[in-house]
């Protein structure tokens, strides 16, 4: 399942928030595992922090999620497969395939941001009426997209103050 023109039941958007819990996950786990596999050259304070509060924000953000999933009527769908429908569609790449640690974290934020941007414009096309509150709904993933869009802008000023 992918993000549609519209989300039109609970089921549909409950399925489309445990993409974005496992999106947060796959965050999480690169971030960690950057973090304990930095090379000397790229260990420094501003990449630490960073991946630090990368691993802080998902986590964070898995619970947020988790919390509207929980409002909802609908039924679980199993996470495995929301892990297959994340790695086919969002986590095609593996931490390898990008030139460095600060890479492969902007592509997760990149990607968790535009997830987060079409969600919710398929939310606003949508006239349904869900079993959580749609103001709270959109207020939360508002900020979890703008949250990600500080994230992206963290990662390329460190780029930036690199070159």
């Amino acid at each position: 399942m992918t993000v549609n023109d519209r989300v039109s039941t609970d089921n549909q958007l409950a399925r489309l928030l445990q993409i974005g819990v496992v999106l947060e996950e796959v965050v999480e786990v690169r971030a960690a595992r950057h973090y304990e596999t930095l090379s000397p050259d790229e260990r420094d304070d501003a990449v630490e922090e960073l991946l630090e509060a990368a691993r802080e924000e998902s986590a964070d953000h898995r619970r947020r999620l988790e919390d509207l999933i929980d409002q909802l009527d609908a039924r679980a769908v199993p996470l495995e497969e929301i892990q297959t429908l994340v790695e086919g569609r969002y986590a095609q790449t593996g931490p390898e395939s990008f030139d460095g640690v600060l890479y492969d974290q902007l592509h997760g934020e990149e990607t968790a941001y535009k997830f987060y941007d079409d969600l919710i414009e398929a939310i606003e096309a949508s006239d349904t009426d869900y079993a959580l509150d749609r103001e709270e709904l959109l207020a939360t993933l508002k900020t979890i997209r703008e949250e990600e869009a500080e994230g992206v802008e963290e990662v390329t000023e460190i780029m930036e103050a690199r070159e």
